[in-house]
């Protein structure tokens, strides 16, 4: 991917990643993860802070889709995820906005 383009697709997910008001789908964000030889990995984002303001979750990626997410706020913290300390670090595991 020429440079331009990957500073772009980089800029265009972490002001998503970081801006729960700009999410479509809020309070979730659904993302993809598309790796070489591996099959299409789901997940989303919660915004667990302005929904009950609980701490801590920002950066967690919970491995389900928006069609599978499930009623209960504590069902969702049930799910298997993968937690990161920025949405920097959420881009450089591969995640991108869906």
């Amino acid at each position: 991917m020429p440079p331009i383009l990957a500073e772009s697709e980089r800029s265009r997910n972490l002001r998503f990643l970081a801006k729960p008001s700009l999410w479509p789908t809020w309070p979730f964000l659904a993302l993809m993860r598309r790796r070489p030889g591996c099959e299409p990995e789901y997940g989303v984002l919660y915004d667990a802070w302005r929904v009950s303001g609980k701490t801590g979750l920002s950066a967690t990626v919970y491995l389900t889709n928006l069609f599978l997410l499930p009623a209960a706020e504590e069902e969702l913290f049930a799910l298997p995820h993968e937690t990161f300390d920025s949405p920097e670090e959420i881009f450089d595991a591969d995640w991108r906005v869906d």
